[in-house]
């Protein structure tokens, strides 16, 4: 994930020699550079980015258990919503699919 990492510098300091973020109170810093502009626009191009070095949506998907499991001692992003998103990634939704993350998300 070395490119991916160099992009988001890149796209960090472009955002800084921009002047974005100043004379914004640093703690906020992130917010400024990373949440108010697009870093990546649309599901397609997101998922060519994360392919960069011959990585996968799912390495990318791992990277996150990992660094919340050591950082919270938990992994939040893995939970039986979010499976049933992952399997039916390359599907149509269908009124049964839409019935099943529908359920899922009110958690019944």
């Amino acid at each position: 994930m070395y490119k991916q990492k160099q992009d988001v510098k890149d796209y960090i300091i472009d955002q800084l020699a921009s002047d974005v973020g100043l004379d914004q109170h640093i703690s906020d810093l992130h917010h400024y550079l990373l949440n108010e502009d697009y870093f990546i626009i649309g599901y397609y191009q997101a998922e060519q980015w994360l392919k960069k070095d011959n990585g996968s949506i799912f390495e990318a998907i791992e990277t996150i258990r990992e660094y919340e499991q050591s950082n919270f001692g938990q992994v939040s992003t893995n939970n039986d919503t979010y499976n049933l998103f992952t399997r039916f990634h390359n599907e149509y939704l269908n009124e049964d699919k839409r019935d099943l993350l529908i359920s899922s998300l009110k958690g019944e």
